[in-house]
């Protein structure tokens, strides 16, 4: 399968699979409309790429039900993402590029590389876990663990987590959530959820962070018994 598709058709499973991640409740449909604004592309040629995908069985769109990956395509999507991420973990352990902005540079990197060059950046690396932002590393099968983690919007007051992920990579929202300290493996606890989705207060160490549930959104979190 992976030989038939093109590298647009691996970003786009890509870019899919990363927006079903992105939702609080991590559905398994999302709509072309979103897509579309996603990938700031027009919604026909969404629905174009969609129809292709869908034929290959990578996918499966109905109307009014959204869009759904199938497990050959979400195992597609891995495989891409994979690349991406150890190129990102290379471009910040081997040569130094600040993990702020590193994101458009990997996929630049990655897009162009042999797998014997990608599985050498794994090894030089230490054949990390996860990239600088904390996600998961798949196999070079297109698997992953079952994660078990939530979004930090999620989690009432009164737990005490770790930051384990951050699924953005706008840089001024990451250079935002670096300076209030919530980068992966910060422990810290939740004092207070204000109803409505309204903002919470975290505490780390002596220091009190409040930030909105927007920001809580791109925020993934375990619960530490």
């Amino acid at each position: 399968m992976s030989s038939e598709l093109s590298s647009k058709m691996r970003a786009y499973m890509a870019e899919i699979y990363r927006l079903v991640d992105r939702q609080p409740n991590k559905s398994e449909n999302v709509t072309s409309s979103q897509l579309a604004d996603w990938l700031f592309v027009s919604p026909p040629a969404v629905n174009r790429m969609v129809n292709r995908l869908s034929e290959l069985g990578l996918l499966v769109h109905q109307p009014y039900q959204g869009i759904t990956i199938t497990d050959e395509g979400r195992a597609e999507a891995l495989k891409h993402i994979r690349r991406q991420r150890i190129a990102e973990a290379f471009l910040v352990q081997v040569m130094d590029i600040n993990w702020l902005t590193v994101h458009e540079e990997a996929l630049r990197l990655s897009d162009g590389l042999s797998e014997a060059v990608i599985q050498r950046m794994y090894e030089m690396t230490g054949e990390p876990a996860t990239c600088p932002h904390g996600e998961p590393i798949p196999d070079a099968q297109g698997s992953l663990p079952p994660a078990n983690d939530v979004s930090l919007s999620q989690i009432g007051a009164g737990n005490k987590i770790r930051i384990s992920r951050l699924i953005t990579r706008e840089s001024d929202r990451l250079q935002y959530i670096e300076a209030l300290g919530l980068v992966p493996d910060q422990i810290c606890e939740v004092i207070h959820v204000a109803p409505f989705d309204g903002p919470m207060q975290l505490k780390l160490g002596r220091e009190f962070r409040i930030i909105g549930n927007s920001l809580a959104q791109l925020i993934r979190a375990e619960v530490l018994e």
